[in-house]
């Protein structure tokens, strides 16, 4: 069975992470009851570090640099705040979604990866999965070291999936100095900016759009809603 089209909502300006948590879990409730579309958000936060269900409190290294908040999304210590853009995917597992069988989380995830790769095609950068490492790598052409400039964490309620994605266009990547990005002692982080690609958050956002057909299935066409 083909799912019906996902609905998008772009938002604009910096949104708090309490208000985005309590808005995804409304949202799920609905989809489950099924009196509301599955919806993709693209929402930029204030800066803050948000901990996973596998996060570590020592990971944390300077607590009192941003706010923090648990996420109940799996994974561990993650940094959001401008200039990354974060995609919450709210979607009903109980279907197919393009390549991505029903009642797959392992599948899913790997369909979210994919997106970001595909995303990531559009402005010639080569992003990469690795073995044992969540999210999306890049080798850094100052360095030739692996870098990250994707993080993914997913929870899935009932079959319907939300949170989701984080892509870093031009974030201060200082920020995640307060905390092991994901785990990850040995591997920096770095984003479309520091890579020397000046790309508008709309111009990903338009990238993100065309790689989610292609990985998720649906049928383009239609504008994203637009919340100030």
């Amino acid at each position: 069975m083909t799912p019906p089209n996902v609905e998008w909502t772009i938002f604009h300006g910096l949104t708090t992470y309490p208000d985005a948590l309590a808005a995804m879990r409304a949202r799920v409730a609905a989809i489950q009851a099924g009196t509301a579309p599955e919806q993709v958000w693209l929402i930029e936060h204030f800066p803050l570090y948000t901990a996973g269900t596998s996060a570590k409190p020592e990971e944390l290294t300077d607590p009192l640099r941003f706010p923090t908040f648990e996420a109940g999304r799996g994974g561990q210590w993650t940094y959001h705040g401008p200039g990354q853009r974060v995609g919450y995917v709210m979607l009903d597992l109980n279907r197919p979604h393009g390549s991505v069988p029903a009642k797959d989380v392992r599948c899913y995830v790997h369909g979210l990866e994919e997106w970001l790769i595909r995303a990531l095609d559009h402005f010639n950068v080569c992003g990469e999965r690795r073995a044992g490492r969540v999210g999306i790598w890049v080798v850094d052409p100052a360095t030739g070291g692996e870098t990250k400039i994707a993080a993914i964490g997913v929870r899935v309620s009932r079959w319907i999936a939300w949170h989701g994605v984080a892509l870093n266009v031009a974030p201060d990547l200082a920020h995640f100095t307060g905390i092991v990005p994901c785990g990850v002692r040995e591997h920096g982080v770095t984003s479309l900016a520091a890579l020397g690609i000046a790309a508008t958050m709309a111009d990903v956002d338009t990238a993100l759009r065309a790689a989610w057909y292609e990985v998720f299935g649906g049928e383009p066409g239609g504008a994203a809603c637009r919340v100030d």
